[in-house]
């Protein structure tokens, strides 16, 4: 199987909306980096539409170590988070937050109508979301001392290396993000280096 150095993901928030016996859903997708971003989305989401009856969602963060989670929040079980969940993973969406927010309009749908509506609103959501490619990126410190400059410089300006700090002093520090199909083959050449110091971040 080919290694990929790519994934999808969303650029900004997109919202779709799905009504059903009175019942209203409002799905909303957000590009999120880290479960602390999902929770203050959720908090602000909360007090924004604080009438409302459910909070379901469900999450995909990672390219390395995924973390994947879903919430029915008082819904029957696996009928909001789980549907919520397949519309990301039909899409193989990464670094996304998936809400879809219930109001209740007094008839109850039962569980396949209630998979239905919150399939739908989520799905509505992403198909007006700017999907975007994004590059799997490792992060690495480089430390080496000045007379090094010219070897190490020459390595970080290749294709696809991209240096997000440094500081050049007498013994310097370069922080680096890399394509992690990129990696195996830049660490050989860091080891032609004597006393630089590789550290994966």
């Amino acid at each position: 199987m080919e290694v990929s150095d790519h994934y999808k993901s969303v650029q900004g928030i997109s919202r779709g909306e799905y009504k059903e016996k009175g019942s209203k859903f409002i799905g909303l997708s957000y590009p999120v980096q880290s479960e602390e971003e999902v929770r203050n989305i959720l908090t602000d989401l909360k007090k924004e539409y604080h009438d409302a009856r459910h909070y379901c969602f469900a999450y995909v963060i990672g390219t390395e170590n995924v973390v994947v989670r879903s919430s029915d929040d008082g819904e029957p079980s696996n009928s909001a988070g789980k549907p919520i969940l397949t519309q990301i993973e039909i899409r193989e969406l990464r670094n996304i937050l998936v809400v879809v927010i219930r109001y209740f309009g007094g008839t109850l749908l039962g569980v396949g109508g209630l998979i239905n509506a919150y399939k739908t609103a989520a799905s509505e959501a992403l198909e007006n979301a700017k999907i975007i490619t994004q590059v799997i990126k490792q992060r690495y410190s480089l430390i080496f001392h000045y007379p090094q400059m010219n070897s190490v410089m020459s390595l970080v300006k290749e294709p696809g290396i991209n240096v997000v700090s440094k500081n050049l002093d007498n013994r310097c520090t370069l922080i680096i993000d890399i394509p992690f199909t990129q990696v195996e083959a830049f660490l050989n050449k860091c080891n032609r280096i004597d006393n630089l110091e590789v550290t994966k971040i």
